[in-house]
C-alpha cells in the first residue's frame, strides 16, 4: 500500500483564518460531511468566492483544520513534557495529563482525528495523510518514552501506552464512564511500575 503524500497548505489571510476558525467549529460539532462551505462563508462573514480564492476547495479547509488541530495539540503537549525533567516515565503520564486538560477544554467529542477518521478513509483523500501521519506521531512518542523508561520493551510498551491513550479518547467523545482519560493514566502508570520503569 502506498504512503500518502504530505498535503500542501496555504499561506493564511486574515480572511482564511476566519474560515478556518469558523470551518473548525462546525466540522467537529457537525461532522466534516454534513458541513457545506456555504454555511462556513457565512459563519466566516466571507464570500463564497473569497473562500474559493483563498482555499480552492472544502477538501483544502478539511486539511487545514485537521493540520491546525495537530499543530495545536502538539503545542499544548510540549510545555508538559518540558515540566517533567529527564524522567520519561513521568514523560508518559504527562502526555495522558495534557489530553485530559485538552480534552476538557478543546475535545468534548472526543479525538477530532478519530472523528474526522470515520469520514475519511480513502487514502487518496488529502486530508487523509494528516490523520495517519498524528497518530503515527503520537505512536512514535510513546514508544520513544517508553524505550527511556523501559529498555528493551520499548515497541511493546508504546503500543500498549497508545493503545490505553486512544481508547481513553474514544470513551471520553462517547461519554461512556467518568474521567476515562485519568482511569487510562492509572493504567499507564501500572504498566510502568510493572516494567520496572517508576516516575
Amino acid at each position: 500500500m502506498g504512503t500518502a503524500q504530505t498535503p500542501r497548505r496555504i499561506t493564511m489571510t486574515p480572511a482564511a483564518h476566519r474560515v478556518l476558525a469558523a470551518a473548525g467549529r462546525l466540522f467537529y460539532e457537525r461532522g466534516i460531511h454534513a458541513v457545506g462551505v456555504d454555511l462556513i462563508a457565512a459563519e466566516a462573514g466571507v464570500t463564497k468566492k473569497t473562500l474559493y480564492d483563498r482555499f480552492g476547495s472544502k477538501e483544502q479547509i478539511v486539511v487545514e483544520y485537521l493540520a491546525d488541530r495537530d499543530e495545536r495539540w502538539r503545542a499544548f503537549l510540549a510545555p508538559y513534557l518540558d515540566a517533567v525533567g529527564p524522567s520519561p516515565a513521568a514523560g508518559v503520564l504527562a502526555v495522558f495529563d495534557a489530553s485530559r486538560d485538552w480534552s476538557a477544554e478543546h475535545s468534548a467529542k472526543g479525538c477530532s482525528m478519530v472523528n474526522a477518521h470515520a469520514e475519511i478513509s480513502d487514502p487518496s483523500h488529502p486530508a487523509y495523510a494528516i490523520i495517519t501521519a498524528q497518530k503515527q506521531w503520537m505512536l512514535a512518542l510513546f514508544t520513544d518514552l517508553a524505550g527511556a523508561a523501559a529498555p528493551g520493551r520499548a515497541e511493546r510498551l508504546g503500543r500498549a501506552l497508545m493503545l490505553l491513550h486512544e481508547g481513553a479518547l474514544v470513551a471520553h467523545g462517547l461519554d461512556v464512564f467518568p474521567d476515562p482519560i485519568g482511569r487510562a493514566r492509572d493504567e499507564a502508570e501500572a504498566l510502568l511500575t510493572a516494567a520496572g520503569a517508576g516516575s
